[in-house]
């Protein structure tokens, strides 16, 4: 359940203006140029809303450090998180944790995983804005890497740490008006009601999950920890598949113009690939094997197997642990 009211916040919005970041010059907005007072307009609603509790990732770095002045190791300010999600999300890595003193803060980043953080009694909704010019038709933007996404899994999951931490989107529509930017329409999406299966990977852009918050899907009823665990069967899938064809697409057609490689080491490299799908394939005819031979009979597996011309080869694989004899099923079975 967000502690946030984005309902509030998207009403809001709507409807309201900034000034234009270039009206000197009347020249093409970036879209970080044109994000940047949205964002500010977001941040300030927010702040005067949860004044104690809003934001900006680097603000709620020093305010930590600063109140906590015998923390000086990175150790002992990593400590100061008692969230390894967290941790792992905001903080600025060893070297500038290390570094950073009362008189050397931080300043804002903007590759910081959060334009704006929520936090109250150890709970962190970390609030990104992205904004949308509609006078023109772009794809969708870089929301947050794929491979940062995954490893935030496995910490969540390895730490059983799923009910402290919220990801939310804000997207903020705008037209140009004068010398002003006028926000028509504003959405919000939280990422952990996303289907994984939704999300879309431009692995050509850093591994960059991309989409419009306003087309995210928010359809996931299952737990925060299915989500994890989804989630990183979908990028495992999509990554292995991406491996594939760049193996296929870029490597193999031109192995045979390197004087390293030869025509019987590229065949080696084919074939191993060919007998590893093939060794899996074996395994799960086995397998199922030996479900049928409980719940049906041996002759049942046998009939199967040789359905799939899998017998000899079944017999022979060092990758079956059993085998696929009338007499051993049972065996296989326990």
């Amino acid at each position: 359940m967000n502690r946030v009211d984005f309902n509030s916040l998207v009403s809001n919005m709507k409807n309201q203006t900034v000034e234009r970041p270039n009206k000197a010059s009347s020249g093409a907005l970036s879209g970080h140029a044109a994000g940047e007072p949205f964002e500010k307009k977001v941040y300030h609603k927010l702040k005067e809303k949860y004044p104690s509790k809003i934001f900006k990732q680097y603000e709620y770095l020093n305010d930590l450090y600063l109140k906590n002045p015998k923390h000086i190791t990175t150790e002992q300010r990593y400590a100061l998180f008692n969230s390894p999600t967290a941790l792992f999300l905001l903080s600025r890595g060893d070297k500038a944790t290390k570094e950073w003193t009362p008189t050397s803060i931080f300043e804002e980043k903007q590759n910081d995983t959060a334009d704006i953080l929520f936090y109250e009694n150890g709970f962190y909704d970390i609030i990104d804005v992205k904004t949308r010019n509609k006078s023109k038709d772009a794809q969708p933007p870089n929301i947050i890497s794929a491979y940062k996404l995954a490893r935030m899994c496995a910490v969540m999951i390895d730490n059983e740490e799923y009910d402290n931490i919220n990801i939310d989107y804000v997207e903020v529509d705008w037209i140009e008006q004068g010398d002003n930017l006028k926000c028509t329409d504003a959405h919000h999406g939280d990422l952990f009601k996303a289907n994984p299966d939704t999300l879309y990977i431009n692995w050509a852009a850093a591994m960059q999950v991309q989409f419009h918050v306003s087309n995210l899907d928010q359809s996931w009823k299952g737990s925060r920890e299915e989500w994890a665990r989804h989630y990183l069967k979908m990028f495992v899938t999509s990554a292995d598949a991406r491996c594939q064809k760049m193996r296929e697409q870029y490597v193999l057609p031109f192995l045979k113009y390197i004087k390293e490689y030869n025509i019987s080491t590229e065949t080696k490299i084919q074939e191993s690939t060919s007998l590893r799908y093939e060794s899996e394939r074996l395994l799960e005819v086995a397998k199922k094997a030996v479900e049928i031979a409980i719940s049906e009979d041996e002759d049942s597996a046998l009939q199967y197997i040789k359905e799939q011309n899998a017998y000899n080869d079944i017999k022979r694989s060092e990758h079956v642990q059993y085998s696929i004899e009338p007499r051993q099923l049972d065996m296989a079975a326990e």
